[in-house]
């Protein structure tokens, strides 16, 4: 769909200068450009316009066409693609699991862990699509501390043991952004969606319980998963392609710390993160 838009646009000059502007409404935004051009072809293109019947002499349409490639050569910065980049910091938490059995008469286990928040860094790198549509990849790193404990009681024969582990997440993602309001608003909230490749690794710290002959972890293991990760967040503009920019998601894994517990848990992990930090336009 075009709109047309004409003035007269006289300067000091002699003789005096014709200018047309033109406002197109394209499907996938808003773009203007302004071109000078004499008033009479001015008038014969906005005839093809508005009378498409008009149009069957060649002349004018190819005057037409001419026009509309004055329109194609010249959008502005708005209607064109911009990239991103930012830093952004906070806290992530892991979701803990539990697990009991009992088998009669003389047997029953449980296992847990309970993990502690941790810090988190991320690193987005992102193109802006259109007015409401951005594509972006992230790279995210978190560390958090886990308590892990089990006891198992066979025959009467008590077995248990509690340890202390680290553990860390390297995490790179796409994600597809859906933004709420347009690219010149200074409040712009987003919904996310994305997946990608997590890398999970966890190493024993200390043995701070042991009874009997218990099953124990690995001392150091890790994991290659494949994620889903869901944010939500907001972009507040500062001024001059600069940022600030609040998200809280969740990235959801296999569970690589309940595979090793005695008896294995049985839900995924699920990291949350709450980050903010700035993001630049370039």
């Amino acid at each position: 769909m075009l709109t047309w838009n004409c003035t007269h646009a006289r300067t000091h000059q002699h003789p005096p200068t014709q200018s047309l502007r033109i406002l197109v409404n394209c499907s996938d935004g808003y773009v203007a450009t302004e071109r000078r051009i004499p008033l009479h072809l001015l008038k014969r293109a906005a005839y093809c316009m508005m009378r498409p019947s008009a149009a069957s002499s060649g002349r004018h349409l190819a005057l037409l066409l001419a026009v509309l490639g004055c329109v194609a050569t010249r959008p502005v910065a708005s209607a064109q693609t911009r990239f991103y980049g930012g830093v952004l910091t906070g806290v992530a938490t892991l979701s803990g699991d539990a697990r009991s059995l009992l088998q009669p008469p003389a047997s029953s286990a449980s296992s847990l862990y309970d993990p502690r928040n941790g810090v988190a860094f991320s690193a987005v790198f992102g193109r802006d699509i259109s007015e409401y549509f951005s594509l972006q990849a992230d790279y995210v790193w978190n560390r958090n501390r886990l308590t892990l404990s089990s006891n198992s009681t066979a025959n009467g024969t008590l077995t248990a043991y509690q340890e202390l582990r680290r553990s860390s997440q390297k995490s790179a993602l796409v994600d597809a952004l859906l933004y709420f309001r347009t690219r010149e608003s200074r409040f712009r909230p987003y919904l996310s969606v994305g997946t990608g490749w997590v890398n999970f690794s966890s190493a024993q710290e200390q043995i701070t319980q042991s009874l009997g002959t218990p099953a124990l972890p690995p001392r150091t293991f890790r994991s290659n998963l494949i994620a889903l990760h869901v944010p939500v967040g907001i972009d507040v503009g500062l001024g001059k392609g600069w940022k600030f920019r609040y998200t809280f998601s969740e990235t959801l894994t296999g569970n690589p710390i309940s595979e090793r517990l005695s008896p294995p848990g049985r839900h995924h992990l699920m990291n949350f993160e709450s980050l903010f930090g700035i993001v630049r336009q370039f």
